[in-house]
């Protein structure tokens, strides 16, 4: 178990599960990608850059895509979510809609293969 996988494993349901399946996403999308740590927080890597990281907060998740750039192109589909400049927060009740997820994954990529 890598560090991504063990961070999920220490979070309750139904947020494991939330969190679970934004990983499983990114990982389907970049098979090739690593575990590591970026900004402090377990994420997947690609050709030693941060992907994304998908923790747990007191009150909500977190999607980081560790780009601004990214989490604008996708904020307009993302209406009803808190975001910020590098972050999307929502909750098992309101996941973030799977098809964004791999929208998130795939910008990100072409940012790291540029």
């Amino acid at each position: 178990m890598g560090l991504v996988d063990e961070a999920i494993a220490a979070v309750a349901e139904p947020d494991r599960g939330c969190l679970l399946r934004v990983v499983e996403i990114a990982r389907a999308l970049a098979p090739e990608a690593t575990e590591g740590m970026s900004y402090g927080m377990p994420a997947l890597k690609v050709d030693g850059k941060p992907l994304l990281a998908a923790v747990a907060a007191a009150r909500h998740l977190s999607i980081f895509p560790f780009s601004a750039a990214v989490v604008e192109a996708v904020a307009p589909r993302l209406d009803g979510y808190s975001l910020s400049k590098g972050t999307i927060r929502f909750t098992a009740d309101h996941p973030v809609p799977e098809d964004v997820v791999g929208d998130i994954v795939r910008l990100r990529l072409a940012e790291i293969r540029k």
